[in-house]
């Protein structure tokens, strides 16, 4: 797991998730979370068969609903610390599909590792607007010390930009969720590639 990490988010989104997928398949983008916190379950299990379809080239996760994830056959799921716990989740994804854990601190990605999570999500890293109860910024950190301490792969989340990200990926992020600063724009696409190229001339050095 490395580079850009999308989450759909169609309160944002100035083209509309399906054209922000598309663009994200198109980036190579390796993973995809389809979210929505407001939407009925049919207007979700119809979002999320449309955006596994497109996600042929990508790992198509669902945030949260595990009775989605299983409906539309997705690679996996995101839980947060108030979700469903791995274990349970486990069970009834089995071992194939992949899981991931949003972490605040070290204990907690600690935790998470030992339960066997795929990929932790570091949240938030900076300040941020696109979701409400994200809790104090951390800071980057956060993402130094659990890197110290963690070999499961890190995607950082929160209030990143293209100025920013330079010094996550350099704290030890593998993957990084930038939101707002790409579906605002009118080319997310570009915006992707920007994200996408950052990573890979920061490895390169």
């Amino acid at each position: 797991m490395k580079g850009y990490y999308l989450i759909t988010d169609s309160g944002l989104s100035r083209a509309g998730i399906i054209s922000d997928v598309e663009q994200a398949v198109a980036c190579d983008v390796e993973v995809v979370q389809y979210r929505n916190k407001k939407g009925d379950t049919r207007e979700m299990y119809e979002e999320a068969s449309r955006l596994k379809e497109i996600c042929q080239d990508a790992a198509f996760l669902i945030n949260d609903r595990i009775d989605i994830a299983l409906a539309v056959d997705a690679d996996g799921v995101h839980l947060g610390q108030s979700d469903m716990p791995y274990r349970e989740a486990r069970k009834l994804l089995g071992q194939d599909k992949v899981i991931g854990i949003t972490v605040h601190n070290l204990q907690e990605a600690l935790e998470a590792q030992a339960l066997g999570a795929d990929y932790l999500g570091v949240s938030p890293i900076f300040q941020t607007q696109t979701k409400a109860d994200a809790g104090r910024p951390a800071g980057i950190n956060l993402i130094e010390e659990i890197r110290r301490r963690v070999d499961t792969p890190l995607v950082a989340i929160g209030g990143i930009t293209l100025a920013n990200a330079p010094q996550v990926i350099k704290a030890g992020a593998d993957g990084i969720c930038a939101i707002s600063c790409v579906v605002t724009k009118e080319d997310a696409g570009a915006e992707m590639r920007k994200l996408q190229d950052l990573f890979r001339s920061i490895e390169m050095r």
